[in-house]
């Protein structure tokens, strides 16, 4: 299961939606404010506040990596396979549109800021692209085994 190069890519894609839930996502850089840290389950406000308002955020990626991790276990059942990992792209844009909204109302929250993007909102881009190419992995499988089909 792992030896499939598919299975390589999908731990990745664990990997970085795990990664994803812990690492800061932005920044809100003000003058009269100071800097507030966006992560996927809080918003670290400056005077040691905290909103957890987010959590939606840490609950999609975390449902994406779910999905990735059970994906890698059904290389018995490749169409199932690759309506999950389709989904799981689905799954990882959804995120970036509920992230695109809190980003949106925490700047009209902290008005006044502007928002620098970090390290952790690029992981699921790369999660996007490497799922994409597991897909591809499964579908190159899928066609090796119509091929050998064809030929008994």
């Amino acid at each position: 299961m792992i030896q499939r190069i598919q299975s390589a890519y999908l731990l990745l894609v664990v990997a970085l939606m795990g990664a994803t839930m812990g690492m800061p996502l932005g920044t809100y850089v003000g003058k009269a404010t100071g800097i507030s840290t966006l992560y996927a389950y809080e918003l670290d406000i400056v005077g040691g506040q905290q909103d957890s308002a987010c959590w939606g955020l840490f609950a999609i990626a975390l449902l994406a990596a779910i999905i990735a991790f059970a994906t890698i276990f059904l290389y018995k059942n490749r169409k199932l396979q690759m309506r999950l990992t389709i989904f799981n792209i689905l799954v990882t844009i959804g995120w970036y549109a509920a992230f695109a909204a809190f980003v949106i109302s925490y700047g009209e929250l902290l008005a006044g800021t502007a928002f620098v993007c970090a390290s952790g909102a690029v992981l699921p881009f790369i999660a996007i692209i490497l799922d994409l190419l597991a897909l591809r992995g499964i579908r190159h499988d899928e066609r090796l085994v119509k091929a050998a089909d064809r030929l008994r």
